[in-house]
């Protein structure tokens, strides 16, 4: 949140409607604007000159003449001057040295003219050719500060391509890079085994070192949905952990973590770890069958370098992060408020849940009023140091509403009125930027 950043020039905003007929050489639009990001930027642009946009430039012919008249007219001059008879690509670029004083004044003349007629020719080549726009390189606006944290958007194409053959034969159902779209038992098995060998050098990790799962041994498991059985130490007691794997592409469902944990708790399992790139909403209400504890290991996307990625155990491959700790307090009005106490951790040493407290929090958000479909920011909450705007104020130069700041730097949200849903969802983000989300109900 210290770091400052350019801002660029929105092209849907009266200055970049200013700054592209400038840029353009247009009038300027009266189009309406309403700052939409999504039309983009102002960006620099280098004109496309060819051949074709040089003959079609009428304007050429009018600035050559309006010049001609007067550069004829010192080139005769000069003529006179020097007792030659030049045309004029027949005039020399430097003046001789035993000219006299007025021949070398009218040579300057005429070759000051003759530049200048080039340069508004070439102005007006470059203002009628075709732009190649610079999408690297926005226009910045130097009377506005952005101060963000860096992110990236990481997505999977939604666009599919059908490979034909020279014949417009349809080859197989497939996608661009390679990946079938129902990918076979070898293609599947590929990514499991792949997933379990990082698995058993990498472990599972927590909020600190010592909730780490390090599993002695990993075999396969002949199951439809648990793929293989891992064993670790809990205290001097071995256990046994189903491994779960989610689809290389997509999402696990809550119907699909709850059959699974079916299945674990069936061959009398004592943990199933759930590992998988992402989680939907309902899942992360799903914490515990019976007594079969399970723990949903998100997995970092670097696994999907499989080829290039070295098992060394050293990076955090799998993270478990557990679950928001709070206490709904009524306030006056009919309100209520938020105050988070932590975040639950899974004790592998004891085998039990351990609360734990919010020095693990980076930061906490609410939805106050959720639907069940999509979580919406409605309290966004920051933990952390002592003093976590120092550097936002550094970077503003200005004095921050220590008010304003207090109340976001703060494990306690500002009241707010009961959900008409009657839920609401606490998400939180640690330190290495793991989330979960767990829903509440309200009364």
């Amino acid at each position: 949140m210290g770091a400052r950043y350019p801002y660029y020039l929105l092209s849907d905003s009266p200055e970049g409607q200013r700054k592209e007929a400038e840029v353009g050489g247009l009038p300027p639009s009266e189009a309406p604007t309403r700052k939409d990001i999504r039309q983009g930027f102002v960006y620099e642009r280098v004109p496309h000159i060819t051949l074709k946009s040089i003959a079609n430039n009428t304007e050429i012919e009018v600035i050559w003449d309006r010049w001609q008249e007067e550069l004829e007219s010192i080139r005769a001059k000069l003529n006179v001057a020097i007792g030659t008879d030049w045309n004029e690509w027949e005039v020399p670029r430097e003046p001789d040295c035993e000219w006299t004083g007025k021949a070398k004044s009218l040579h300057h003349a005429w070759w000051e003219r003759r530049i200048e007629r080039q340069k508004e020719i070439d102005a007006s080549i470059a203002a009628k050719a075709e732009f190649e726009y610079l999408y690297d390189r926005p226009y910045q606006d130097s009377s506005r500060v952005r101060v963000a944290g860096p992110f990236t958007v990481e997505s999977l194409s939604p666009h599919r391509v059908v490979p034909l053959d020279e014949d417009d034969e349809l080859l197989a159902a497939g996608f661009a890079d390679g990946r079938s779209e129902n990918p076979t038992d070898d293609e599947r098995a590929d990514f499991a085994q792949m997933v379990l060998e990082n698995l058993r050098t990498a472990g599972v990790q927590q909020a600190h070192k010592e909730d780490r799962i390090e599993f002695t041994s990993m075999t396969g498991w002949p199951g439809e949905y648990v793929a293989a059985e891992g064993r670790f130490m809990e205290a001097k007691t071995e256990r046994r952990a189903a491994i779960f794997i989610g689809p290389e592409f997509g999402t696990v469902s809550r119907p699909d973590l709850a059959a699974a944990a079916r299945e674990a708790a069936e061959a009398r399992f004592d943990v199933l770890v759930a590992c998988a790139f992402n989680f939907d909403a309902h899942s992360s209400e799903f914490e515990k069958l019976g007594r079969l504890q399970v723990l949903k290991a998100r997995m970092n996307a670097d696994l999907h370098m499989a080829d290039e990625l070295k098992s060394t155990g050293a990076g955090n491959l799998f993270v478990v992060f557990g679950e928001p700790d709070i206490d709904i307090e009524p306030v006056e009005d009919e309100q209520i408020q938020i105050r988070i106490r932590g975040v639950d951790v899974f004790d592998p040493q004891k085998g039990e849940i351990r609360s734990g407290d919010t020095d693990a929090i980076a930061a906490w958000f609410i939805d106050s009023d959720y639907n069940e479909e999509s979580f919406f920011v409605r309290h966004a909450y920051f933990l952390g140091a002592a003093d976590p705007y120092k550097a936002l104020k550094t970077t503003l130069k200005a004095e921050i509403d220590e008010e304003a700041w207090r109340s976001l730097h703060s494990d306690t949200s500002r009241p707010f009125p009961r959900p008409s849903t009657g839920r609401i969802a606490v998400k939180v983000i640690n330190h290495l930027g793991d989330e979960v989300m767990k829903v509440f109900g309200v009364d």
